[in-house]
């Protein structure tokens, strides 16, 4: 069973719940068993992003994981034309026949059902297309008026209205401006903020790219902005002065990355794992001793308990790649030997089996157990 919704405001869930509900019902009606139910909360099938249950779902479909699929309505499987096509060949390559839907019932395995559900996905993706205009309209609109935008979600340091200060947020927004101005690195402060256990809104520790989402902002300086132009000045309260705003702006284009790499200290940075945890281990330097460490706290989540030195691992690790790039078996690989003689086995074995085939009918035949019309 598949269930999705494209905005869950209140993050309870009840919408999928109540798709999964009915589907229960239908696959009770059928008498089939229900095998998994994938669900995509809060996500959107029209924009084009990923939906990480949708794919699994296809994905076990194309492996003959499951034989049948039931959804409330074609909107909530997809919204978008190219996509449907993408759904009905994995089910042509799984050769699934069983689709069955809740609302507007369908049979995918006839012509019309097929019709019938490519044009009920067709309104579906005008539908979504005629609400997106008319939303950037109105964000249009409200950015010349410079008024907040009308997201569900209020930012932090003002109130649900969008435009009320939140004063106890409000000072922690000064505080770690005036912080970073001074030189203090967004990591240091997301920890400082995760040590005295302030929250984001949505009730989830700070990352380094979410504290400088804020901190970049022209909102907490009462400006407007809109597709990251600065627009002119808003309607709710500054917390920071524009002057502030302009010095952030320009110390993070200052430590903003050249495009020019510098070469590699650590080669194996992010890709070995932690026998403790098993996140990955970064480089961190130390004095002159270099070395790859389980980072705990924002950003990367590990349990910090492990430290290697890198010189002995990083020669340990090319030894081993040496010593495979010196065996014949990747040579012939990189030659191409290795497909060459599988086909010849293959083409070998094929012809044994046919010359043993024919050595088998000239016995019958001289055994008289088959005659030259037979034979021939």
């Amino acid at each position: 069973m598949y269930a999705r919704i494209s905005s869950d405001v209140e993050g309870s869930g009840l919408e999928v719940t109540r798709q999964l509900e009915d589907c229960r019902k239908l696959a009770n009606s059928l008498g089939w068993s229900v095998a998994e139910e994938y669900v995509d909360n809060d996500m959107s099938a029209y924009s084009g992003k990923r939906r990480p249950a949708y794919e699994r779902m296809l994905a076990d479909l194309r492996d003959g994981e499951r034989d049948a699929v039931i959804v409330y309505h074609v909107d909530r499987l997809t919204r978008r034309p190219i996509e449907l096509e993408q759904f009905l060949e994995a089910l042509d390559a799984a050769k699934v026949r069983q689709v069955r839907f809740v609302v507007g019932d369908t049979d995918l395995s006839t012509g019309d059902g097929l019709m019938v559900v490519r044009i009920l996905a067709a309104m579906a993706a005008n539908e979504s297309a005629t609400k997106s205009r008319r939303v950037k309209r109105k964000m249009e609109q409200n950015a010349a008026a410079s008024l907040p935008h009308g997201g569900y979600v209020r930012a932090f340091s003002y109130a649900e209205d969008k435009v009320t200060v939140i004063e106890s947020e409000a000072v922690v927004i000064r505080q770690f401006a005036e912080r970073f101005l001074a030189g203090e690195s967004l990591r240091s402060l997301a920890a400082w903020l995760e040590d005295n256990e302030v929250a984001t809104v949505a009730g989830k520790p700070w990352r380094t790219t979410t504290l400088r989402a804020v901190l970049a902002s022209g909102r907490i300086a009462g400006l407007r902005e809109h597709q990251g132009v600065i627009v002119g000045p808003a309607v709710w309260p500054a917390i920071i002065s524009e002057e502030q705003h302009r010095r952030i702006r320009a110390l993070m284009q200052q430590k903003a990355v050249s495009g020019r790499r510098a070469p590699r200290r650590y080669a194996l940075s992010g890709l070995l794992r932690c026998g403790k945890c098993g996140h990955p281990l970064y480089s961190a330097a130390r004095q002159t001793t270099r070395r790859y460490v389980c980072v705990s706290g924002p950003d990367h989540g590990g349990c910090g308990r492990l430290t290697v030195v890198a010189a002995p691992v990083e020669e340990l690790i090319a030894k081993a790649v040496l010593y495979r790039l010196d065996t014949s078996e990747l040579a012939d690989a990189l030659a191409g030997r290795t497909a060459q003689d599988e086909a010849l086995a293959e083409v070998t074995e094929q012809l044994a089996g046919d010359r043993a085939q024919l050595e088998e009918l000239a016995t019958a035949y001289a055994d008289r157990a088959i005659t030259m019309r037979a034979n021939g």
